[in-house]
């Protein structure tokens, strides 16, 4: 009898896509049948997500993953649903979607985090939660919501992304844990819900669900759900459901070695065993988020492709229209030392223009504005390689163990110039896959939890004997050299 295939939902933030997969001996299938889009839109004066759209087309993308299987002779054992972070709906006592989810883009928790630490020490709050401080994390936006505009009188139940799709899907009310420590609101420790912070908060914990782990049957789908999308007897489960969680599941890492999931955000880190919670992880802003399987995910966020994405979208928005691949080829080309940003300037987070923030901030380091596509990439995706290396070093200095290579995983993983680059800052090897790390994450959890693989170190075995990765070896050079010390430099402006 065939084995198995599993269905992992993938969201990120304004585009999934559902896979149909395979974890056979000798296989790795990652096949999309579906992929699909839900840009924020502004509602009810805030920047929201189409919820009811989102659900519609997961549903869509349910369907044909089964129409796939049958066509294949193969049933499906699980279905797995992994997003980004910290955003979160409200449920009724019907179970209805309250409202739709307010996007972590949004403007409303500017100035929140002082206002919070009015309540509780910054010291305090990060000794508990070891999380590092994001204006968007879920505790600054339930506190904005709580406090400013008040908690919908109808809302029963407070859910994740993840787990809103869950509920809807299976009728079941739970948190994953991966994500439920992007919200700030978990105690590192324990890995309960932080009654105390909350509490000091004022926020309302009864909305709050049981927080369930990584491999977790979820339940089986509704009865009505089963016969909609023809999917009877098919049970949901609970991989590591933040995206960042699944990519590292699915990063074949070899010992000693760090990671970058590289997508709209770039989060640099290593695998620990138990959180890292001093004083010199907060000064530098390094978080603790859960693992799957008893693991800690030490990492930093680093602004990511967003910034040249964005950029891109403005060339077209202008008439520019860009072949990304040649663009990278033509950056390749360019020997001399572009201009020279800081990825993690606020000002990159949500501007009204890319291009203008870029200008406005290379001004102000008083270096030339470049105004051609080819150098305003070399630029961004050289100061993301400086970038990188910088938080290495520190990761280095904060845990003691010298990182030996780096496992560049997600999209940005097929970005072969930002991969040298990164190799030659950081001086490291650099082994680049794969790409679809999130969904092959998801995949490895809902494989581990129906027996296929005893472990998480046997499903990354499988990874790397059935998916080929990229290799690079660093090169340095003299201009190398003093473009890393300018950047440098300027980092140090904008961090002090």
């Amino acid at each position: 009898m065939l084995e198995a295939l599993y269905i992992a939902v993938d969201l990120g933030a304004s585009s999934g896509r559902v896979v149909l997969a395979g974890a056979a001996p000798g296989e790795m299938m990652l096949e999309e049948v579906r992929r699909f889009r839900y840009p924020a839109t502004e509602s009810k004066g805030h920047l929201r997500w189409d919820f009811p759209h989102l659900f519609k087309e997961i549903k869509a993308g349910l369907l044909q993953a089964g129409v796939r299987a049958r066509a294949l002779g193969r049933r499906i054992q699980s279905i797995g649903i992994d997003s980004w972070g910290v955003d979160y709906g409200f449920i009724d006592a019907s179970g209805k979607l309250v409202e739709n989810p307010i996007c972590y883009r949004d403007e409303r928790t500017k100035g929140v985090m002082d206002r919070v630490f009015e309540r509780i020490p910054r010291a305090e709050l990060f000794a508990r939660t070891g999380i590092q401080f994001q204006p968007f994390n879920t505790l600054f936006q339930l506190y904005t919501q709580a406090h400013d505009e008040g908690i919908p009188a109808a809302a029963e139940r407070l859910l994740l992304i993840p787990d809103l799709v869950n509920f809807f899907l299976t009728g079941r009310v739970v948190t994953e844990y991966t994500n439920a420590t992007t919200t700030e609101m978990v105690r590192a420790e324990s890995r309960t819900w932080d009654a105390e912070t909350l509490s000091a908060l004022e926020l309302p914990a009864g909305l709050l669900t049981e927080i369930v782990f990584a491999g977790t049957t979820v339940g089986p789908l509704t009865d009505p759900i089963a016969d909609e999308l023809d999917l009877r007897g098919v049970t949901v489960v609970a991989p590591a459901t933040h995206d960042t969680g699944s990519a590292v599941v699915g990063a074949p890492l070899e010992p000693g070695w760090a990671y970058i999931s590289s997508g709209t955000w770039s989060l640099i880190g290593v695998e620990l065993d138990r959180p890292l919670i001093n004083d010199q992880v907060a000064r530098h802003n390094f978080t603790n988020e859960g693992g799957a399987f008893d693991t800690v995910r030490f990492l930093k966020n680093v602004t990511g492709m967003w910034i040249l994405a964005s950029c891109q979208r403005e060339w077209s928005e202008r008439g520019i229209e860009l072949d990304h691949e040649r663009l990278l080829r033509e950056v390749a080309t360019r020997e001399e030392p572009a201009a020279l940003i800081f990825p993690d300037d606020p000002r990159f987070f949500n501007p009204a223009s890319m291009l203008d923030a870029i200008a406005g901030q290379l001004r102000e380091t008083r270096r030339p504005v470049p105004d051609d596509p080819v150098t305003i990439t070399k630029a961004i995706l050289d100061s993301l390689a400086f970038r990188y290396a910088s938080v290495l070093k520190v990761i280095e200095s904060l845990t003691g163990n010298q990182v030996k290579g780096l496992q560049i995983v997600g999209g940005g993983s097929l970005n072969d110039y930002l991969n040298q680059m990164a190799a030659n800052a950081a001086n490291l090897p650099v082994a680049a896959g794969p790409a679809e790390a999130a969904v092959t994450g998801n995949v490895l959890v809902q494989a581990i939890a129906a027996k296929r693989f005893a472990s998480m170190g046997e499903a990354r075995r499988h990874v790397a004997e059935n998916i080929p990765l990229k290799r690079f070896t660093p090169a340095t050079s003299p201009r190398l050299l003093d473009a890393q010390r300018r950047y440098a430099e300027m980092e140090a402006r904008f961090e002090n």
